[in-house]
């Protein structure tokens, strides 16, 4: 008897799909086996079951609704979550991890783009470019304009990076030839792995108050939540560029508004406690012109998405090939992830 294909579920709501896919990777896709596809524009959680009937592997992203606890008990041949995001942490119970589901993420073909979002606002406030740009705009005299917005350099830097993973060690990479001095809070890192990374480990206190800029890429965990209040933004030297591409809940955000609005530092925002940010967030503020924002995009370039869509169609044919997989999370792992 000829051997049934297996059953691949595609869980990525259409947007998504259009977003992660590109024609070579679905063509990929379609080659492993039987590739079941969503009938809707979106997915609820009766759809995923329906899919996941038979399936082997699956492949999600964002707008996968959450599996539950009791996944594995109704899809015992269910082998492997693709993700082609990144946080697999609200995707799948630690218990399916113990019952031997296997995961695997993208979160590592983000970090690129997250790297350079970061370097641009670090770049783009020591030149004080947005300034310039609204000085102008607003009919300032072309030399009062640059006399009055102060120059710096990014390589004379100190730079402060607050969490080396997969993203802060992008920007680690990135920075370093600049010529920056680069100072990393991370527990895990040790020293050893820092200096082969060409930057300098230290405690948090430390590199908010040396650094002249510092940028957030920790996750939230227990102990990272809210790790950054007014006593921690006190530390902060008077013109610091704080830099939050991570997640909101790691700040205290009103404490950050206070600092913002007494113009002692500057910030770049990509994450809030509310999103989408609402229309009269303070953050919305024009008069604000010490603070960047913006939704949540840093992570999000169409090479990155596409990279993420690949590396986890990949994933799965490494899998149903029997080869080690590239990108597996482990139980172990799900402890310090963002």
């Amino acid at each position: 008897m000829r051997e049934q294909p297996p059953v691949i579920a595609v869980l990525l709501t259409e947007k998504t799909r259009r977003m992660m896919l590109d024609d070579a990777a679905t063509a990929e896709l379609n080659a492993l086996g039987d590739v079941r596809w969503p009938a809707g524009a979106t997915i609820d959680a009766a759809d995923a079951d329906r899919l996941l009937q038979g399936a082997t592997a699956c492949l999600t992203g964002w707008g996968t609704p959450p599996f539950d606890s009791a996944a594995r008990q109704r899809h015992p041949q269910l082998a492997l979550v693709a993700h082609s995001a990144g946080s697999v942490r609200t995707l799948v119970p630690a218990r399916l991890f113990d019952d031997g589901l296997r995961v695997s993420h993208a979160a590592s073909k983000i970090a690129a783009s997250v790297a350079e979002f970061v370097v641009a606002e670090a770049l783009l406030a020591m030149r004080g470019i947005h300034r310039l740009h609204h000085a102008l705009r607003d009919g300032g005299e072309w030399l009062d304009v640059r006399a009055a917005v102060p120059q710096r350099l990014l390589g004379a830097r100190t730079v402060g990076i607050v969490g080396a993973g997969y993203v802060g060690r992008a920007v680690m990479r990135l920075l370093v030839p600049f010529g920056c001095r680069v100072l990393v809070v991370d527990p895990y890192l040790s020293d050893g792995e820092a200096a082969a990374l060409g930057v300098v480990r230290t405690e948090l206190d430390e590199a908010l108050a040396k650094s002249d800029v510092i940028s957030l890429h920790a996750p939230v965990l227990s102990e990272t939540r809210g790790m950054i209040g007014a006593r921690e933004l006190a530390l902060l030297r008077s013109g610091a560029l704080f830099i939050n591409t991570a997640r909101a809940e790691l700040i205290d955000e009103a404490a950050l508004l206070a600092e913002i609005r007494s113009g002692r530092i500057e910030a770049a925002l990509d994450v809030f406690d509310k999103e989408p940010l609402p229309p009269n967030s303070p953050f919305r503020d024009p008069g604000l012109i010490n603070v960047t924002i913006s939704p949540h995009a840093a992570g999000h370039t169409e090479e990155a998405h596409f990279a993420q869509g690949r590396a986890m169609v990949d994933e799965i044919g490494r899998l149903l090939r029997r080869e080690p997989l590239h990108h597996e999370v482990s139980r172990a792992m799900l402890a310090r992830m963002a």
